[in-house]
């Protein structure tokens, strides 16, 4: 089955291979994606992240989800040494950068649990993969109808921080001041809640963010710098 809804400000897609009956599971996945989006999203005024933002709601009386989210912001955060921040001076507190991931291998997770063995779901071009092998493309940084590598990947997940959607948007968190020594960097781990996080954090940290993120456990790399060149590590499963 292939089913695709907007959720989160992007397309969701997922693809089942297995056969018998998974739209209830289908239909499961979104509902949870769409409930984390109202519950976690810092741009719905009224979601436990935007109160929790604006000081109306104590600490010791988050949601058990909140609070793990974010225990995980503050692990990257002292990881990268203050370059990945989610409380950055003159921006709202926002942890998009951990809850996407979050949450979409929470997702997969309630596939796993409906019995689905071989399926595939992308958030954005973020990519939680079980079976397979499957072919996940890396967008070119620069060329938007082009890829710059493809991936095989069985039992994993990938992410991938860049310049090309949305500008500047990273910030360093020890300076405040936007990344540019990177054009974009993907990150391949055993969970998309590690590969996101991961990949955004090591962005964070500029050039010297590849090298951070493939000394990670389970962690394999492709980024291609500012000066157009790319960095791989050995293990990366090109196809």
């Amino acid at each position: 089955m292939r089913r695709v809804e907007h959720v989160m400000g992007f397309p969701v897609s997922l693809r089942i291979d297995d056969e018998g009956d998974f739209g209830a599971s289908a239909d499961a996945v979104f509902a949870w994606l769409r409930e984390a989006d109202a519950r976690f999203s810092p741009f719905l005024p009224h979601s436990e992240v935007s109160r929790y933002g604006r000081g109306e709601v104590a600490y010791g009386a988050l949601s058990t989800d909140l609070t793990e989210v974010l225990g995980l912001c503050e692990e990257y955060r002292a990881a990268t040494g203050g370059a990945f921040d989610v409380r950055l001076p003159g921006r709202e507190f926002d942890p998009c950068a951990v809850v996407k991931g979050w949450s979409v291998q929470r997702a997969a997770g309630l596939l796993a649990a409906a019995g689905a063995r071989r399926f595939c779901l992308n958030a954005g071009g973020d990519v939680v993969a079980a079976g397979g092998p499957w072919r996940v493309g890396i967008r070119h940084p620069e060329r938007a109808d082009q890829v710059c590598a493809v991936l095989a990947v069985t039992d994993a997940a990938v992410a991938t921080s860049g310049r090309y959607e949305r500008g500047d948007h990273i910030l360093d968190g020890r300076t405040g001041r936007p990344v540019t020594g990177l054009l974009s960097l993907t990150v391949l781990s055993p969970t998309l809640t590690e590969a996101d996080a991961t990949a955004t954090a090591a962005f964070a940290l500029g050039a010297e963010g590849p090298a951070w993120a493939a000394a990670r456990p389970g962690c394999e790399v492709f980024a291609v710098d500012a000066g157009r060149s790319v960095l791989r590590t050995p293990g990366l499963p090109l196809a």
